[in-house]
């Protein structure tokens, strides 16, 4: 099961936590976090596609715009990937 962390996020995090935990049941870990990575990308693209009023303008803010989801991705995955080194032992014996 996932674990949530960050307090910032929590009232969004948790839908899509138990979307995830009740998805592992019917669909592998990888399968669900791919899901869940490509519904996130199609999702930011929708919400960057909005605040463009042409297709030539969301061309030109391209490059900048998937580098800014990039490194927030890389960001929020190095803090959760060092809170489960700091917390191992207290998040995985259970979910074994």
């Amino acid at each position: 099961r996932l674990h949530c962390y960050n307090s910032m996020y929590k009232p969004f995090r948790l839908n899509s936590y138990d979307l995830s935990n009740n998805q592992m049941a019917d669909a592998g870990r990888g399968k669900v976090s791919a899901s869940m990575m490509y519904s996130l990308a199609r999702f930011n693209a929708w919400i960057s596609a909005c605040e463009f009023e042409s297709a030539a303008q969301m061309t030109e803010a391209r490059e900048e715009t998937i580098n800014y989801f990039a490194a927030e991705y890389r960001n929020m995955l190095e803090e959760n990937f060092n809170d489960y080194i700091t917390n191992f032992s207290k998040y995985m014996t259970s979910d074994k």
